[in-house]
């Protein structure tokens, strides 16, 4: 039988993280059918094997370390579930967000779903946002808001773009959009394919009660090499024909006004 939710993990010699997560997976998860798809994308000795838990798990070894999206998309082509989830292996859980999410599709403009994404001390991540712009990334540099959404509330928000470390699919959507742009070798590579999703009239859900906890690594933050390749990636978006399309399409380069990330008016 097909599993209902195949689950994309990438593992960057980040064995015990994602022992971490797999456990969580099979003690949330127990009433759902899932498949996950681990990638070891640099050489690893994984601290578990493929027969310690419930659901199946298929371990892919990179020769050469890939991209985010290349990793995912490479890991979406032998996947089989009804729903394709991203997730980074410093999230963990205390009770599975899946049927909420899932529950999110059943309005047929939304082609992406996403939990609220907590801190270890339950704080709330910035992690669905409006679509940056130089200006808003400016403001965020000097400590503007730099586009952050309000998530608070019980009924599902809007957000332009949620952050990559959880994002749910209908699988036959991801395809449809033809998965993540593999020219982002790491980074923006979210908001790239929520801006190609706004693009083709779908919409980004959160849902308030869906809940993840997000053990940030920060790599960026630490490393000059994570640091460049930030900027090259947001650079490569602020040149993109998509950013100036949904842009235009959003009236920022016009006099239509936008909607708040939060709110709940029905756009289609």
């Amino acid at each position: 039988m097909k599993p209902l939710i195949s689950i994309s993990i990438v593992s960057h010699a980040q064995g015990d993280m994602v022992a971490s997560l797999l456990n969580d997976l099979s003690r949330v998860c127990v009433h759902e059918e899932i498949e996950v798809l681990l990638v070891s994308n640099i050489p690893e000795d994984l601290p578990f094997k493929v027969v310690d838990f419930s659901f199946p798990l298929k371990i892919v070894r990179n020769e050469a370390p890939k991209g985010f999206g290349e990793n995912h998309n490479a890991s979406f082509a032998n996947s089989q579930g009804r729903y394709f989830c991203v997730m980074n292996p410093d999230i963990r859980m205390d009770a599975s967000p899946f049927k909420r999410l899932i529950a999110l599709f059943d309005d047929d403009s939304v082609g992406l779903a996403a939990p609220v994404v907590v801190s270890p001390k339950g704080d709330v991540e910035d992690s669905a946002r409006t679509f940056p712009t130089p200006l808003t990334i400016v403001c965020k540099a000097f400590g503007g808001g730099g586009g952050k959404g309000d998530v608070s509330g019980q009924l599902p928000v809007y957000p332009d773009w949620v952050g990559g470390m959880f994002m749910v699919f209908p699988s036959a959507v991801f395809q449809g959009i033809g998965g993540f742009d593999q020219a982002y070798f790491l980074y923006y590579e979210d908001v790239d394919i929520c801006a190609r999703l706004n693009l083709t009239g779908s919409r980004v859900a959160l849902s308030p009660s869906a809940v993840v906890i997000h053990h940030a690594q920060r790599t960026s933050r630490r490393k000059l090499r994570y640091t460049l390749w930030h900027l090259r990636s947001m650079l490569r978006f602020f040149c993109s024909g998509v950013f100036w399309r949904v842009q235009w399409k959003a009236g920022v380069l016009g006099n239509s006004k936008r909607l708040p990330v939060n709110s709940h008016k029905d756009e289609r």
